[in-house]
């Protein structure tokens, strides 16, 4: 039992250090820069990520999405928000889980925004995913033959770690515009 508290005191530091982390109160120019390799390497990836990027009224992109759980997991990522081509703010991408997991990742995220209504949806914060929601996650030789759902396409590509437990559920997003 020590132990399983001892790394659920871990998981709380690891998230809180990932919330001090942000810049305060101001734009991220890292951030964007960390955002935009991101996107081309899951591009460089899986090519066909491009066709949903060439077609797509916007998206946002979660360079670095840290995730940690033993029975109770959380994750955390900041990004950066797109609308035709232009940055139109920030993102903060927030879960929890309750359930059957273990153990800790890093992933990047890259959600499609297929028309407008989608993106609006994303921006005034009434974008969540639910327990079924679910990404396709850019593996080597990976089919991202998946269609909007929603207006919505979620893809990932894991950076490095070891989670047993992989599913999108319980995400939350906040939209900060720039100002």
């Amino acid at each position: 039992m020590k132990k399983v508290q001892r790394l659920l005191v871990i998981l709380f530091i690891g998230c809180s250090s990932l919330a001090l982390h942000a810049q305060v109160g101001g734009w991220n120019p890292e951030l964007v820069k960390e955002s935009t390799e991101a996107l081309q390497a899951m591009i460089r990836e899986t090519p066909k990520l491009k066709s949903f990027y060439n077609k797509c009224y916007g998206y946002a992109i979660f360079p670095t999405v840290t995730k940690a759980g033993v029975g109770v997991g959380g994750a955390m990522g900041k990004g950066v928000v797109y609308a035709q081509g232009k940055i139109t703010g920030k993102t903060t991408l927030k879960q929890a889980s309750i359930g059957l997991q273990l153990g800790g990742q890093q992933y990047s995220e890259v959600v499609f925004f297929e028309n407008k209504t989608a993106y609006e949806h994303f921006k005034n914060g009434n974008l969540k995913f639910d327990a079924q929601a679910s990404a396709v996650a850019i593996t080597e030789g990976a089919s991202i033959d998946s269609a909007y759902t929603d207006g919505v396409a979620v893809f990932t590509q894991i950076k490095g770690g070891l989670m047993y437990e992989a599913s999108i559920g319980g995400q939350h997003f906040t939209f900060k515009p720039i100002k």
